[in-house]
């Protein structure tokens, strides 16, 4: 294949419309910057330590799922106030937390194929976690990413398809509109989570590694039964975090509901098409 196109662009120019607007239109959105130096170092500290085990396909992916309850800072970032304003602009005030992982992509790994995060129905690897019909998935980049070290790679605006090539269950080895990002330690990744996307191999010096957060708006809820949370562990946490672990199966839906019914509101600022002009 031909080599990619790279998103190179000025992130930290973008508005609060444009970072919106990016995300549902795109797919995809970086925040440089959203960790400080201390933050990060404290964080690598924390995770270069971390016991990790090697993904089915290559020994130079690894990584450690339910990390949740971790504690200390790991625990700490689910509540990070400026990405929290940003999901609360994107999603609304009511958020929960989905899942939460680390990964670390070594020098030798082969890039993870394009895939989606989203399966409507369930599936073997995702679980019915993925069934939720929006999630955001936050990648805090601990090490930095170049054209050599694992880059993002995307499919812009596939999330969108309504054709058959579109299936959410499907992975490619490549796609020749797939774009690379690349990016600085401290920088998140926000992910529409049906979007396809992935990494390249990593043929550099230094492994990448990152936190991933999965994000959820509470009315958008799973289609089938999944696991609650440890009811002790919850009340463990800080307050800051405790409100992202309501129930995972809460969904806000009106089965029976009417043509008519009674209390209609006139204004959902959430829906204005005007918010991608936002400041």
């Amino acid at each position: 294949m031909s080599a990619p196109r790279i998103d190179d662009r000025d992130w930290s120019a973008l508005t609060s419309g444009e970072r919106i607007r990016q995300i549902e239109v795109e797919g995809y959105l970086l925040i440089p910057d959203l960790l400080t130096p201390e933050h990060l170092a404290r964080l690598k500290a924390i995770t270069d330590s971390l016991e990790t085990t090697p993904v089915d396909y290559s020994i130079h992916q690894r990584g450690r799922s339910d990390i949740q309850f971790f504690g200390g800072e790991i625990t700490d970032l689910i509540a990070h106030p400026p990405t929290v304003a940003f999901l609360r602009e994107l999603l609304g005030e009511d958020i929960l937390l989905s899942h939460y992982g680390y990964a670390r992509s070594e020098p030798g790994h082969p890039g993870i194929s394009l895939h989606t995060d989203g399966q409507p129905y369930g599936s073997r690897i995702f679980g019915y976690l993925g069934s939720v019909p929006v999630m955001v998935r936050v990648l805090y980049y601990l090490d930095d990413l170049t054209r050599e070290v694992s880059p993002f790679r995307v499919i812009p605006r596939s999330h969108l398809s309504m054709h058959a090539d579109g299936n959410p269950y499907q992975r490619f080895e490549s796609h020749p509109e797939e774009v690379m990002v690349t990016a600085k330690a401290g920088s998140a990744m926000f992910i529409n989570h049906k979007v396809f996307h992935g990494n390249f191999p990593n043929v550099g010096d230094w492994p990448r590694s990152m936190l991933a957060i999965a994000y959820r708006p509470a009315w958008a809820g799973p289609v089938q039964k999944v696991e609650a949370w440890d009811p002790q562990a919850v009340a463990a946490l800080p307050d800051a975090v405790r409100p992202f672990f309501g129930d995972r199966n809460t969904r806000h839906w009106i089965p029976e509901g009417g043509n008519k019914p009674p209390d209609m509101a006139s204004q959902a600022p959430g829906i204005n098409p005007s918010r991608w002009e936002r400041k």
